[in-house]
């Protein structure tokens, strides 16, 4: 499976789908804003990540607004904030058959570089 969740309205996403040159490579493209991440998909991102916790972003901004970096978050409450806002998953989320790469940071942009060709 070759597949990316994205938002379409990304700078970033797009900056590294471009970069990655991803859009060529026949890969499946979910924007996560019109077509939500079910509770299958987002298991099975957990199941390559290791936890939910690796998935969500501390950078939505709602993340400040509702008082979260004050709360401890259980695995429970990552996965239930993530399929409720899209922002909460780390951006953008790359799986290529049993690998994932997640976010944007440089390590990670990369490996996926890497591994697409």
């Amino acid at each position: 499976m070759k597949k990316i969740y994205h938002l379409a309205n990304c700078t970033t996403c797009q900056a590294i789908i471009k970069d990655t040159g991803i859009a060529n490579k026949n890969f499946a493209m979910q924007d996560i804003r019109t077509e939500k991440i079910t509770p299958a998909q987002l298991d099975e991102m957990k199941k390559l990540a290791g936890s939910y916790e690796a998935l969500f972003s501390r950078r939505a901004l709602k993340y400040k607004e509702l008082g979260l970096k004050d709360k401890k978050l259980t695995e429970n409450d990552y996965k239930k904030l993530i399929l409720e806002e899209d922002t909460f998953l780390k951006r953008p989320v790359v799986i290529i058959d049993k690998q994932i790469f997640i976010g944007s940071e440089k390590k990670n942009v990369a490996a996926l570089k890497e591994a697409v060709n």
